[in-house]
């Protein structure tokens, strides 16, 4: 498979994986009580930080798509900012803090598949000399 096509499977899978983060973050966060109770003990900065970042997956997606090169810049600040929260969350729960095991893997899962888009669409955009 070539990179350009990874690519685009990449750009899809952040697009579906945007608009899902969206609706469940949303309705962890505006549910109401049965919603809040589902989510247990989830960290609220975690909470937000995943339901914006959903908007951010769903532009980037569509700008990998399109073959934008900012889109690679993108996807790199996604991997970043999620190291950051989860990082954050690692304090968290270092200090004693409630939080729910599945946070875990969903940080970890987050990280790897924005890291993995950041290096195969800034190999794939490069600027052309």
């Amino acid at each position: 498979m070539n990179t350009s096509r990874l690519l685009k499977i990449l750009a899809a899978v952040a697009i579906v994986f945007g608009v899902l983060t969206v609706f469940s973050g949303g309705r962890a966060l505006f549910g109401g009580t049965e919603a809040r109770v589902a989510v247990g003990n989830a960290v609220d900065f975690v909470l937000w930080f995943n339901f914006l970042a959903g908007f951010a997956y769903v532009l980037s997606g569509f700008g990998l798509w399109r073959g934008r090169r900012w889109a690679a810049w993108a996807a790199s600040l996604l991997a970043l900012a999620t190291a950051l929260v989860a990082g954050a969350f690692a304090v968290h729960v270092a200090g004693g803090g409630a939080y729910e095991t599945r946070t875990v893997g969903a940080l970890a899962l987050r990280l790897l598949f924005w890291g993995l888009v950041a290096v195969v669409a800034l190999r794939v955009l490069k600027p052309s000399h």
